[in-house]
């Protein structure tokens, strides 16, 4: 056993001794206890539960390898974030406000009660069930490729994942959300401080100097550092951009660490706050560049390991257990708010009120510990079958989640536009252009041969977005007419 082993084992026990210690104190843990602390979390959990969710293996592996194998499209990942932080210091209260009002638990809750319609509750759960499994499957990938890589392949990948795996369910089972609000405050700030370190260290040990390095790259790589003409192009960049800060607070487990605030000036402190991890995704950027001309053979799914292997040639092994500690920890804190999620809503809604409307809250609660391990059994599966690369995974994420844009833009107003047949409606457009799109091999491209490219580049989740949009306002635009010329008919009779 080398010292990189030793240190990430030491890094696991930690994890799992905090996310047990969680619990202390707290003899009965009510479900709302379980799943969103009480409400009680003051501006600082609140902000490091936030930050987890949006800094993740996602951020730590796949921005670099897609900065080693794209170049600047990648820097999408640093962008869509400031445009989703205005966005939330307005939207993110008025959530919160209504679902304390009503003791809401769950992501799909909040639409369940918007709408008023245990439907929409199941229909939301489904979408997001879906798409939490895809968001889980990026946290163990990335936990089995970081403890494998970084204990010299002393423990295989899919030894890792189960490992990694029976931990969260572990400390998750017993503690609930208090489990990762714990192991948050220690993780973010070791990867605050590595981030820093790797992506000012990294470029100076090997080229001088920042300026060198993307010299050298334009020498070599001048496609790195432009904007390509054709596929991940400007129009590509812009689509994807605007489809994902759109989404941002649509992921289950980001969207329900509003409700563990305890107050709405919680969350507008954590909104102002968040750019500070925008700045750590600009380091882990300049790794992948320093990657480029260092580490070489990368291709396909591998290029999420440009981070690893450039410090595992560059620095002794204790240092290397120390980033791949901290590696495991980025990926514990959003992957066990994952399971958290995917299990509330389960026994929330999809149990309770698919099959079940008179189980008690308690019954609920057991239903929701018995899903999270089901649920985590399921993931793993689909995680050892293998597959795309994390970036792959989170846009397809992104845009199932998406869909459920119209239906929260409604919900803001005063009575809500749509209804729950336009919901179903755009819903089902929005993802039979995505299946069409993921499985059919469908673009703009096909659907319209002679398009300029600026328009055929766009992003398919973009346009299953439009599809949603345009369906759900026709529908409770018809609805609404209709409605009114019987009105009108009843009270003229």
């Amino acid at each position: 056993m080398n010292a990189s082993l030793i240190i990430i084992v030491l890094f696991a026990i930690f994890a799992l001794a905090v996310g047990l210690y969680a619990r202390r104190g707290k003899k009965q843990l009510s479900l709302e206890q379980w799943a969103v602390g009480g409400r009680g979390f003051g501006s600082l959990l609140t902000f490091l539960l936030m930050a987890g969710e949006a800094f993740s293996t996602f951020s730590f592996l796949g921005a670099s390898g897609w900065t080693y194998s794209k170049g600047v499209p990648a820097f999408y990942i640093l962008s869509y974030g400031c445009l989703a932080y205005v966005l939330g210091y307005w939207m993110l209260p008025a959530i919160w406000r209504y679902a304390k009002d009503r003791n809401l638990v769950s992501f799909a809750d909040y639409f369940a009660s918007k709408y008023d319609s245990r439907a929409i509750g199941v229909l939301v759960s489904i979408v997001a069930v879906l798409a939490m499994v895809s968001l889980l499957i990026i946290q163990l990938r990335g936990l089995g490729i970081i403890v494998s890589e970084m204990s010299y392949g002393l423990i295989s990948q899919n030894t890792a994942i189960w490992i990694s795996a029976v931990l969260m369910v572990a400390y998750m089972t017993v503690s609930g959300i208090h489990g990762s609000a714990s192991i948050a405050i220690f993780k973010d700030v070791l990867i605050l401080g590595l981030a820093i370190f790797l992506g000012t260290y990294l470029p100076l040990h090997y080229f001088g100097g920042f300026g060198e390095m993307f010299a050298r790259i334009d020498a070599v790589h001048p496609e790195l550092l432009r904007m390509p003409e054709h596929g991940f192009n400007l129009s590509w960049y812009n689509s994807t951009l605007l489809l994902t800060s759109l989404g941002y607070y649509l992921y289950p487990h980001g969207f329900t660490a509003v409700y563990v605030a305890r107050d709405a000036s919680a969350l507008r402190k954590n909104v102002v706050l968040m750019p500070i991890y925008q700045v750590l995704i600009a380091f882990l950027f300049l790794v992948g560049f320093a990657a480029v001309l260092t580490v070489h053979g990368l291709e396909g799914a591998q290029t999420d390991l440009a981070l690893l292997r450039l410090v595992k040639q560059t620095f002794p092994a204790w240092f290397v257990g120390i980033v791949g500690g901290a590696g495991l920890l980025t990926a514990l804190v959003p992957g066990s708010l994952i399971m958290l999620n995917a299990s509330t809503t389960i026994a929330r809604n999809i149990y309770r009120e698919g099959f079940a409307p008179q189980a008690t809250d308690r019954e609920v609660a057991r239903v929701a510990r018995i899903a999270l391990p089901l649920f985590t059994l399921v993931v793993v599966f689909f995680v050892l079958r293998g597959g795309a690369t994390f970036v792959a995974l989170a846009i397809f994420s992104s845009s199932l989640l998406t869909q459920l844009v119209p239906m929260l833009a409604s919900s803001f107003l005063k009575r809500p536009f749509g209804t729950r047949e336009a919901a179903f409606g755009g819903i089902a457009a929005g993802g039979v252009v995505l299946g069409l799109s993921s499985w059919g091999g469908m673009t703009l491209a096909t659907a319209f041969p002679g398009a300029p490219l600026a328009f055929t580049s766009i992003n398919m989740g973009l346009v299953a977005l439009f599809a949603n949009a345009v369906v759900f306002v026709a529908i409770s635009a018809a609805q609404r007419l209709l409605r009114a010329r019987i009105d009108t008919a009843v009270g003229s009779a």
